[in-house]
């Protein structure tokens, strides 16, 4: 494990080399690997810590030790601990770049990236990832732990899409979207979303999508409309209690849609800042811990997409 709290010029800060950062606010984590996207999830990981006003914690992490540690062990680290340390220091050197002013930690962790990154999470105010890695088989290794990530984290999760902005700057004049689900009530989604709305100073669009069951529609002729009208009113009721408590000063507009949520929720999305999805927990459920539709708005929306897990 390798950890240490660095300044531009990537010297640890005196006192600091140890983690024993200032706990009075959790940080922002962001997993790196070396590629790219890796690299814009970083810089868009440090716009959101600058927003926020926490410091961004640097992770990477990879098996190395399984399969060099023992056979190279002698006068020179192995070559994927030397990489390791180039990841991290790089991408720490390109945020600073980007915000001289916020306090940035690096830590290798030898471990496999899903389980690392979700025991990160258990400290941080919110893990950011990429969705892409450096080539074919890596990339489809990345895919699978960002949504192992977001489906087990004790945070919330932003996942960067494909053909994301890295800057998150540039999206705060666009709308954050939440999905509102079938109760209202406590919702750890509506309160991030709302949160980053104002941070943003951006409007908050929270959406609703809402069904009538086919056999409620044909009952009689003349009670056509009705069932759905009955649904719509419900939606309406259920946005209501989600966002009665509502900062003031967001811009809240309510959208009630009949259709599919995850169809609903990736049309919202086109032009988004953000779109903030819930995830319940089912402790004692085998299988990843998330729902048709945050699964499928993780795969195919239009902007980056935070998971924020919601209580069983």
């Amino acid at each position: 494990m390798n950890a240490a709290v660095v300044r531009a010029s990537g010297e640890p800060l005196a006192g600091e080399a140890n983690g024993e950062a200032d706990k009075a606010e959790l940080p922002l984590v962001v997993g790196v690997d070396g590629s790219e996207p890796s690299l814009r999830a970083a810089d868009w990981a440090a716009d959101e810590a600058a927003l926020r006003g926490v410091p961004l914690r640097v992770v990477y992490a990879s098996l190395w030790e399984r399969y060099e540690g023992t056979a190279l062990a002698g006068e020179h680290k192995p070559f994927e601990e030397v990489r390791a340390d180039d990841i991290v220091t790089v991408a720490a050197r390109r945020v600073l770049k980007r915000h001289p002013d916020l306090e940035v930690s690096t830590e290798i962790l030898a471990e496999e990236p899903e389980y690392a990154l979700v025991r990160a999470g258990r400290d941080a105010s919110a893990l950011v990832l990429g969705t892409r890695g450096r080539s074919g088989f890596v990339e489809m290794l990345l895919g699978s732990v960002s949504l192992a990530v977001a489906a087990y984290a004790d945070c919330p999760v932003i996942v960067l899409r494909g053909g994301h902005d890295n800057h998150v700057d540039d999206a705060t004049a666009r709308r954050v979207v939440v999905g509102v689900g079938e109760t209202g009530k406590d919702s750890a989604a509506v309160r991030f979303a709302a949160e980053e709305a104002r941070l943003r100073r951006a409007p908050l669009d929270a959406v609703r999508a809402w069904r009538c069951p086919a056999h409620e529609s044909v009952d009689h002729p003349l009670l056509a409309g009705e069932p759905a009208r009955l649904h719509e009113e419900q939606a309406v009721e259920t946005l209501d209690e989600a966002l009665k408590d509502a900062p003031a000063g967001v811009d809240v507009h309510r959208r009630t849609v009949e259709g599919p949520a995850r169809h609903v929720l990736l049309g919202a999305s086109q032009g988004a800042g953000l779109l903030v999805v819930g995830a319940r927990r089912r402790p004692g459920r085998l299988g990843l811990q998330l729902g048709r539709v945050a699964h499928g708005v993780l795969h195919h929306a239009a902007c980056p997409v935070a998971v924020v897990p919601e209580p069983a």
